[in-house]
């Protein structure tokens, strides 16, 4: 039997992911459908009460993906307990009744390459390492460009004088990523459009109201965790700042929080997963006279409940408003997007008097 590769959704990051294992592993690669509340009753239905969040989302697209004819499961996140997911996900699911292979490509928390190429050298036996190497690599660069050119939009799409066109072009880079081979072809593809995005007229006020986003990964990068949280936010006219993405947490996180550990008075440990990088986040929003902090996380998620007090306090103290929003299943977007509307009345109201 043939295998056909299902893993999770994030954002947009489907595009690199499927672009790798459909090089690599010479199998089929199913694409996801988008997370829908029936999605997440899936998951609710199968899962633990008290288990974070995005165990939820991600077990509710398993069963989809199974349903839909998957039978070979990837797994790619870590630094906290989503690194974990694995043995009790695979249980829950075998007990449901699914046949299929899981494979975790993180290890105790933390990606290790040797063991990757062991997991894709079970799922590909003709696996080539120069190939392998090669579109590994290349991937890497996709995903890079795709966050430098999700940074700009995120900061100027607010102003576009021709709406949608920021995010047009950015789907149609996306397109255009999924059918390069090389690394010429590749940057010719983001040239192209970068240049056209950053071509894009703005009109964009001198003192714009900025807000930083921080908090649990998953809930910050996957759209529908967040209420689509950022598009809300490009309805009012706001600057955005999202220091987290696949970026930095692959190939930035572990040099950098070693500084950020030594620019903080208020920690000495890492507190795990990116408790302390928001805690630096928040300095560094401060003293680069951001409007608002937006602080959004999983309900249940350690880590970030950890720093929430700290957090607090470094805004009360430099007089920073701050937005504390936990997310679960039963979230109302209603009450969610009232929440965000009232935020944003307050900091304009607060800009306006200066």
């Amino acid at each position: 039997m043939e295998r056909v590769i299902a893993f999770p959704l994030m954002g947009n990051y489907y595009v690199p992911s499927s672009f790798l294992f459909s090089k690599i592993s010479d199998c089929e690669i199913l694409k996801p459908p988008p997370i829908t509340s029936k999605t997440i009753e899936l998951g609710s239905k199968n899962s633990p009460d008290f288990v974070c969040t995005p165990f939820k989302y991600t077990l509710g697209t398993y069963i989809e993906c199974l349903e839909m004819g998957a039978n070979t499961l990837i797994q790619m996140g870590g630094g906290c307990r989503y690194g974990y997911y694995f043995e009790l996900q695979q249980k829950i699911l075998s007990d449901l009744g699914y046949k299929f292979e899981y494979f975790n490509l993180v290890s105790m928390g933390h990606a290790d390459l040797k063991n990757i190429y062991k997991i894709i050298k079970k799922i590909n036996p003709k696996l080539n390492k120069i190939k392998s190497l090669y579109y590994f690599c290349l991937t890497i660069k996709m995903v890079k460009y795709m966050d430098k050119v999700e940074d700009y939009i995120r900061q100027n799409v607010a102003y576009e004088e021709e709406k949608g066109k920021l995010n047009q072009l950015f789907d149609s880079m996306l397109d255009d990523f999924n059918m390069v081979k090389t690394f010429i072809g590749l940057n010719r593809v983001y040239h192209k459009y970068k240049k056209l995005i950053e071509s894009v007229k703005l009109n964009k006020p001198k003192n714009n109201i900025k807000i930083g986003i921080i908090g649990e990964l998953y809930t910050l990068m996957e759209p529908f965790a967040n209420n689509n949280l950022e598009h809300l936010l490009e309805n009012y006219g706001v600057e955005i700042k999202r220091f987290t993405n696949v970026t930095y947490l692959l190939f930035e996180k572990g040099k950098k929080t070693k500084k950020y550990l030594k620019k903080l008075d208020n920690v000495k440990y890492k507190m795990g997963a990116d408790a302390m990088d928001n805690i630096y986040y928040t300095k560094y929003l401060i003293e680069n006279n951001y409007d608002g902090i937006i602080h959004i996380k999983s309900s249940f998620c350690t880590p970030e409940i950890g720093n929430m007090g700290i957090i607090g306090k470094m805004c009360e103290e430099s007089d920073m408003p701050v937005l504390f929003i936990s997310t679960d299943t039963n979230t109302s977007n209603v009450g969610f997007e009232t929440r965000i509307e009232a935020f944003y009345d307050m900091i304009e109201m607060r800009k306006k008097n200066g």
